[in-house]
């Protein structure tokens, strides 16, 4: 008589250990997360703000990468950027010091924030293009047969592999096959490639959301299968198809490993719209925050003046993805706040 209780007894003690492992794992998950954009947040605002007017690092925002020489001159410490220490020697008569040279470290990340942004922006317009027209397929027009069913897998296959395998994939096809060499064209593609899957997945999940009454209430009334589709159902998908782009873009601008194949340089100075003709906008190839993070990070001798760039960098990047994944969260509410079923 006494077995009963105490398997419920039992039974309650695991599920309480149970609650408070879960429960110690998602705190723990928040506080890792907190302290490393604290520390990314109070180390890069260091160098992207300043304590005088206009409080902003203007030069560290609009002015490319630049090599930082130190040296002492007159018992004081000098730090200068390459032009700056060109004017220097040339101000002082060409005097002859013995200077460190440190690549990376002097200057600003404004051709590596313009990439970033034409990256995310132009990879993601190629991914929502083809994510939701194979969506509009595989949701509104095929059959559930083998072949169809093969596609699905493949594609829930692709969502897991490697980025760096996508960025050997863009290599291989864009960059040698196509002729594309290091470009704009080719990042866009092979970062596309990278977040289609998980696109596809998002947009058919949001479209088969959407009760089937508006679709036969549309067709009752003689509207065509297309019809029906572009004014009764994508609209109110529309919600969870963003959801999706947000997911797309975060991905999409941390990936280092796709575009130091396709599309990054280590050192651009030019903007990508300086070209004589339009096309070439397409390719070429440009710098990027998260190559250049890795970059200053791993390829020069680590000190403090590489810290500033590493964090200042990192700050930026964090704050270039918010604005673009709050452009899309924004768009996504005013979209479900106006459409209801």
């Amino acid at each position: 008589m006494t077995t009963a209780p105490s398997n419920a007894g039992r039974v309650r003690f695991i599920e309480r250990i149970l609650f408070w492992v879960l429960r110690f794992a998602t705190y723990f998950v928040l506080a890792a997360a907190t302290y490393i954009f604290l520390d990314i947040g109070i180390k890069g605002s260091r160098t992207v703000f300043t304590s005088k007017p206009p409080f902003i690092n203007i030069p560290f925002l609009t002015e490319p990468p630049q090599t930082l020489y130190v040296f002492d001159y007159g018992g004081k410490k000098m730090t200068l950027s390459d032009r700056q220490f060109r004017d220097w020697k040339t101000a002082h008569d060409g005097t002859e010091v013995e200077a460190t040279s440190i690549a990376y470290s002097a200057g600003g990340i404004w051709p590596c924030i313009v990439g970033t942004a034409l990256l995310v922006i132009g990879s993601m317009i190629l991914a929502l293009i083809i994510g939701i027209s194979s969506a509009i397929y595989l949701s509104e027009y095929s059959r559930n047969g083998p072949w169809i069913r093969l596609v699905r897998i493949a594609i829930l296959n692709l969502a897991g592999v490697p980025s760096i395998v996508f960025g050997l994939f863009g290599f291989g096809l864009f960059v040698i096959f196509f002729g594309w060499n290091v470009s704009l064209i080719a990042g866009w593609f092979t970062l596309g490639l990278m977040i289609l899957p998980a696109i596809i997945t998002a947009s058919e999940e949001a479209l088969r959301a959407v009760p089937q009454g508006l679709r036969e209430g549309s067709l009752a009334l003689g509207a065509s299968k297309w019809q029906t589709i572009r004014k009764n159902v994508l609209p109110y998908a529309i919600p969870g198809i963003l959801t999706s782009s947000i997911l797309g873009i975060a991905r999409v601008a941390g990936e280092t490993a796709p575009i130091m194949f396709t599309a990054a340089y280590a050192m651009r100075d030019e903007m990508p719209w300086q070209v004589t003709r339009w096309t070439d906008f397409f390719f070429q190839g440009v710098m990027a925050l998260p190559y250049h993070i890795y970059v200053v990070s791993s390829k020069i001798p680590q000190n403090e003046y590489t810290e500033r760039v590493q964090y200042g960098g990192a700050f930026v990047f964090l704050v270039l993805v918010m604005l673009i994944a709050l452009t899309s969260i924004v768009l996504r509410e005013r979209t479900r706040n106006r459409l209801s079923w």
